[in-house]
């Protein structure tokens, strides 16, 4: 009798356990998981609409001269990287055969000058007729007019610089064969260079003169150079449909070289006092969508926010405009909601949050 109540006491025991051990192993599972994430509240501000190209930076000015004399390079004066003012000497080109035709011209022109003293004398004595006078006078200028020429031609074996500037480029050494098809050198003027590139035609409803221009260059990655928009092509290429447009970049010290690929950031416009999103905080999804029986691609951009039980709720966002930092929004989110700005994508509709950190306004710069 004994052994059989102490077998049910046994047995009661051992359920009382597994009960206890099975409500401790329910209560684990239904514990929820909270998802650490940062906080910050949605708030108003400005955000300035760019559009963004690229191009080679040029020099403000370039002049390429040229040698009129197809002979040889006697001397050089002038090489990459020196500074010339306009009317400096550039080369000296050989000039042999020019030198023996002004010679033979200035002789001829003596000789008739000569000539055209004594027949005027002669014709004042009548001694020579009007005709005779006519021609020689007719001979004497078409000589003097040679002589000159010849001379023009051989002050064009001195090189002269145009222009105030720098050598950019030497395109020969001394000895070598003039082509004058080929530049001598090239002269820029580097103080001020400018960015060419082409803009469609629907950036033109929005691109101005005058607009300011912020370029990036690989040489200097930490740096942004200021410009503006200074010339929009009134014409539109009919190939591309494209129009050129130009910005000019002050260039005093010289350290934007012609040549360099540039980033050009122009700002076309200003949001002001929208509700601003940081681009960081948004996550978007793409999709094909057909629309007037077309297919296009359709961006989405939603965001977290915490409500007042401290869970994620999805919000679709109406925007009025995305840059590389900012998004204005048009509606979904309103002033003073607590957005997930860190933690967004561990998230989904109802998933409990815990705050780790969080900021007073939205900061978008």
């Amino acid at each position: 009798m004994e052994w059989s109540m102490m077998k049910k006491f046994m047995i009661l025991g051992l359920f009382v356990i597994l009960v206890i051990a099975g409500c401790n192993k329910s209560s684990k599972t239904v514990e929820e998981v909270q998802v650490p994430v940062d906080v910050m509240k949605i708030g108003l501000g400005n955000v300035e609409q760019s559009l963004f190209y690229n191009g080679d930076i040029e020099a403000e000015i370039e002049v390429k001269v040229f040698a009129k004399i197809p002979d040889r390079i006697e001397a050089f004066y002038v090489d990459e990287g020196y500074l010339v003012q306009k009317g400096d000497t550039l080369a000296r080109i050989l000039a042999t055969t020019i030198e023996q035709a002004v010679r033979q011209a200035e002789a001829s022109k003596n000789n008739i000058e000569a000539e055209y003293i004594r027949a005027q004398r002669l014709f004042h004595q009548g001694a020579m007729s009007q005709q005779q006078f006519d021609a020689i006078e007719t001979q004497a200028t078409q000589m003097r007019a040679a002589y000159t020429s010849a001379r023009s031609q051989l002050g064009d074996a001195t090189v002269l610089a145009p222009i105030s500037g720098i050598i950019g480029k030497r395109y020969y050494e001394v000895g070598d064969m003039v082509n004058p098809a080929m530049p001598l050198v090239s002269i820029v003027q580097m103080n001020r260079v400018k960015i060419l590139f082409d803009a469609t035609e629907k950036d033109l409803g929005i691109l101005a003169i005058g607009q300011k221009a912020e370029v990036r260059v690989r040489s200097y990655p930490n740096e942004i150079f200021a410009g503006k928009v200074i010339k929009i092509s009134p014409v539109l290429d009919p190939m591309t449909r494209m129009a050129s447009v130009e910005v000019l970049i002050p260039n005093s010290d010289h350290r934007l070289k012609p040549g360099l690929y540039g980033e050009v950031e122009i700002t076309t416009g200003i949001l002001d006092s929208v509700l601003v999103v940081p681009r960081h905080a948004v996550l978007e999804s793409t999709s094909l969508k057909k629309i007037e029986g077309k297919d296009e691609v359709v961006k989405t951009y939603f965001v977290y926010v915490v409500n007042d039980s401290s869970r994620a709720e999805q919000r679709e966002l109406d925007v009025y405009y995305v840059n590389h930092s900012c998004v204005a929004v048009k509606s979904g989110v309103s002033v003073g909601d607590v957005m997930v700005v860190s933690g967004q994508n561990n998230l989904r509709e109802g998933t409990k949050v815990n705050v780790a950190s969080g900021e007073e306004a939205t900061q978008c710069e």
